[in-house]
Order: C-alpha cells, then sequence, then structure tokens
C-alpha cells in the first residue's frame, strides 16, 4: 500500500450540509477502491487566487490515505465528474508524519568549501572610438613581443 494526500476544494456556495456530503462521497470513493484513511485536515473556506467557475471562493480539504498503486487512476477518473469538486490533485506522501522541511530546517550548503574562484570579465568599451583605441594600444606590444 503507497500514501497519498488528496487536496480537493468544495464549491464555497454550497451550505454547510452539502459541503459535508460532497467530502463524505469523495471518502467514499476513497474506501471503495481499498483505501483507508488516516487524516482529514478541513481548512475552512478561502479565498481563491482567481475565479474559477464564476465563483471567487471555496472550501479546501486535505485527505492523507493509503491505497494501491492502481487506485488514484481509479478515484481520479471518478472525481472529474463529481458534483459540487471544483479542484482535486492526488500525489504521492512520502514524507514520514508529523514531518515537514522550513527554510530553517533544511540543511544549509556550505559556500567556503566548495568556493570556485570566477574569473573577471574584460571591461567592454562602451564605444567605436574606445575600441578602436585599445586596439591600437594592444598592437604595438603584441608586435614588439614577436619580433624578440
Amino acid at each position: 500500500m503507497n500514501k497519498y494526500e488528496m487536496a480537493v476544494v468544495i464549491n464555497g456556495r454550497l451550505d454547510e450540509d452539502a459541503k459535508n456530503a460532497v467530502l463524505d462521497k469523495v471518502k467514499a470513493l476513497i474506501e471503495r477502491f481499498e483505501g483507508t484513511i488516516k487524516n482529514v485536515d478541513e481548512w475552512g473556506k478561502k479565498r481563491y487566487a482567481y475565479e474559477i467557475q464564476k465563483s471567487k471562493e471555496g472550501y479546501y480539504n486535505f485527505i492523507k490515505f493509503e491505497a494501491e498503486p492502481g487506485a488514484p487512476a481509479e478515484i481520479e477518473h471518478r472525481m472529474r465528474i463529481m458534483d459540487g469538486v471544483v479542484r482535486y490533485l492526488i500525489v504521492t506522501d512520502d514524507l514520514p508524519e508529523n514531518t515537514q522541511l522550513s527554510k530553517e530546517e533544511a540543511p544549509a550548503e556550505d559556500a567556503s568549501s566548495d568556493e570556485v574562484p570566477v574569473e573577471e570579465a574584460p571591461e567592454v568599451p562602451e564605444s567605436k572610438e574606445e575600441a578602436s583605441e585599445e586596439a591600437s594600444e594592444e598592437a604595438p606590444a603584441e608586435e614588439s613581443a614577436a619580433g624578440e
């Protein structure tokens, strides 16, 4: 059995009873394909980043479950036509429970050990006149070195 997490956004226009009915259908769908629900995290009603189906907010729910490898495809196939579900996404849950990485906890790279010297780029002349002056200054030096 693999671990999965499903994010479900339910239409924000539904009342509390209708929202709970849709969430119960989603849970029943997971159990229908021999999945076991471990945790349901309800975030409540949140505003969308952009308008979806002429609606500006929805109920966000996150469900952690275990199921066989073929179950997510079957669940998604049936979620696609479920009334009240605006968006859904199933991802594998590889992290152990109660483990979340933040920027402070992430391993810091030691910049001093892997430093590579960077060569400075030569200065680029701003105008054609400066470029021709630099070329004429370098040319005699190269000729004298070649003549010796």
